[in-house]
């Protein structure tokens, strides 16, 4: 992400938010609530998606934990200090692009990406999870 992309993400923002801040002061409500629904809501579509992509629940649940862990469902997590990026932080993150050109942005590209490097790599999301559980990472 170039810097005039990063600093006009962080600034857009806060133009809204100056106007919810002085409503909130003056209402005496804390302001975290509306950006944490904003997330979950974020959280609960890439979860419905890759359920649908993964069908098979026992899968999903396994492949759930995994991306809970890596990235808290935020399809745009990105860790500062190795570069790992997205759901299922990727390293190095350009490595999603094999599954579609708007792996940035897309939780699905970013869920079938993730979903292929487990097969290849594990055998399966569980597989990939017990590795996980033994390891701390996958």
């Amino acid at each position: 992400m170039s810097a005039a992309s990063f600093l006009h993400t962080v600034a857009t923002p806060k133009k809204s938010l100056a106007g919810a801040a002085l409503i909130a002061a003056t209402c005496g409500t804390l302001i975290a609530a509306a950006p944490a629904q904003a997330a979950s809501t974020s959280a609960s579509s890439a979860q419905a998606t890759a359920q649908k992509m993964i069908g098979n629940s026992a899968e999903f649940q396994c492949f759930s934990k995994i991306v809970q862990h890596e990235s808290g469902w935020n399809p745009t997590a990105t860790n500062a200090s190795s570069g790992a990026y997205g759901l299922v932080q990727a390293l190095p993150a350009s490595k999603m692009a094999s599954a579609g050109s708007d792996w940035k942005t897309n939780p699905a590209t970013q869920i079938k990406w993730g979903l292929d490097y487990m097969k290849d790599r594990y055998g399966s999301a569980c597989d990939a999870w017990s590795f996980w559980q033994s390891n701390n990472w996958y």
